[in-house]
């Protein structure tokens, strides 16, 4: 076998040894065996690789922690899959520069750690820290619980490494943070989920680590109050509010009873958000804080609040919000990752609430999102819709409600997790047929035998199908 004979045999997975984590990622799709599994170390067996690949006209799928919920890297029967898991190398940060550049196997909480060993933060976080890869935040273009301070993968990313479907390399590892030189072509990569190239390493931009950081969780009473909190907040912490999570209580008392955990507060209400604020020193910061609610609360906006008194009381909070990586042991999950101005996000999640219960009574769904980027979370547990219909139907039926309702008000049925195969039926509803085909001719114009990650986000040829009239 040719990739055997340029890589290794360590690096080509054939028949029984490729191992489930490889068949299918956390969006819970059937698995499936690809004809294998490649494991290059670096960018030039990569290209190696996909010379190879483009010489015999076979699919490749790239894969990195195989955390993603779209779809993206499920394989195919028919193409091999490209692992990146042993692509890791951190090299040191560059002090001068505040950078740090990392091949794309690295696993988010690896560069996070190396970063914070020399003095800085790095932008994105989110609960798949340990097992999520930098190359497939990049892919995805992630988000996570910091965009409100820092933005998303794509405004950490100062250069890429790719290697394209006939194995060439753009190497655009520049850490200039202007540079107006013609196409910025690496955005073209950030967000196209392996459909046009494969990144293998990336210069990501650092930022000074604050050096205190403080945590409460607020009790509201309605969405518009919420609104006012967050820009309360921004206001007095400019450029320091580092997060802002709103939770429903649909969401805050299903996780407290899967935690066994009672609530720090006396009473319920229909909203919670937990916020986080950074600054340089810890009690100045807390006394800024607690005034600063303080006054929120005698405005009538915050009904109740708990500031955390220690990072483990802090840690014991965001345990309530990163809660979202138990739904799988909990629920068999229809998840929806969507976005759309802030000051519609209230009005839709209860139209949403309204639609589901008019079709099933009992339906248990949870909502829960991003407030400061306008990134809404629901995820409707299909065992408490109508158990005599079988779950694709299901899934269909209330994707149709979600995204019906979402192309209403114009917002996007992706806000942080890609398309992949699961929601490429539905990309007609964010994309106007002008922006399909642009997108078609650049996928043409890089992989002409569409053999990179065939299948997702769109099919080249034709149009996304949109929602039934």
């Amino acid at each position: 076998m040719a990739l055997t004979a340029a890589l290794g045999a360590d690096a080509v997975l054939l028949g029984e040894a490729i191992d489930r984590h490889y068949q299918t990622d956390w969006s819970g799709g059937a698995s499936v065996q690809p004809l294998a599994v490649l494991r290059p170390s670096g960018t030039e067996q990569v290209a190696t690789a996909m010379r190879i690949c483009h010489h015999y006209h076979v699919a490749v799928v790239p894969q990195g922690g195989m955390t993603g919920l779209a779809g993206g890297a499920i394989p195919s029967a028919n193409a091999v899959a490209l692992s990146l898991e042993r692509c890791t190398a951190l090299e040191p940060v560059d002090m001068s520069e505040a950078t740090l550049t990392v091949g794309a196997g690295a696993t988010l909480q690896a560069v996070q750690e190396a970063a914070l060993s020399a003095g800085f933060v790095f932008g994105v976080d989110l609960g798949a820290r340990g097992s999520c890869q930098i190359g497939g935040n990049l892919a995805t273009n992630a988000g996570g619980n910091g965009v409100v301070q820092y933005g998303m993968m794509r405004e950490q990313a100062l250069g890429l490494e790719v290697v394209l479907a006939d194995g060439s390399v753009l190497s655009m590892l520049r850490p200039m943070r202007k540079n107006n030189t013609g196409y910025d072509l690496k955005q073209w990569f950030i967000g196209s989920e392996g459909t046009l190239g494969i990144i293998t390493r990336a210069t990501l931009q650092l930022r000074p680590a604050p050096q205190a950081k403080c945590t409460a969780l607020l009790g509201l009473h309605d969405y518009a109050s919420a609104i006012r909190v967050l820009r309360h907040m921004q206001s007095h912490f400019p450029g320091a509010l580092a997060a802002f999570e709103l939770m429903w209580e649909d969401f805050y008392a299903t996780v407290l009873q899967w935690h066994q955990t009672a609530s720090p507060f006396a009473q319920t209400y229909p909203l919670w958000v937990l916020i986080e604020v950074t600054g340089a020193e810890e009690t100045a910061l807390t006394e800024a804080l607690q005034e600063t609610l303080s006054q929120a609360m005698e405005q009538g906006d915050v009904a109740d609040v708990v500031i955390a008194q220690s990072q483990t009381q802090a840690r014991a909070l965001w345990h309530i919000r990163e809660a979202t990586a138990e739904f799988l042991t909990h629920m068999v999950p229809i998840s929806f990752d969507i976005s759309l101005p802030v000051h519609h996000i209230g009005d839709y999640a209860e139209e949403c609430q309204r639609a589901l219960s008019q079709q099933w009574p009992l339906h248990k769904t949870l909502r829960f999102g991003h407030l400061g980027d306008g990134n809404l979370h629901l995820t409707t547990d299909a065992n408490s819709l109508d158990p005599a219909t079988d779950k694709a139907t299901l899934i269909r039926s209330v994707e149709e409600i979600v995204y019906g309702l979402l192309a209403a008000r114009g917002g996007s049925i992706s806000a942080e997790h890609g398309i992949g195969t699961h929601k490429k039926d539905f990309l007609a509803v964010s994309r106007t047929p002008q922006e399909l085909a642009a997108m078609r001719a650049v996928k043409q114009a890089l992989d002409p035998l569409n053999l990179l990650n065939p299948g997702k986000v769109f099919d080249p040829l034709f149009d996304s199908k949109v929602l039934p009239a």
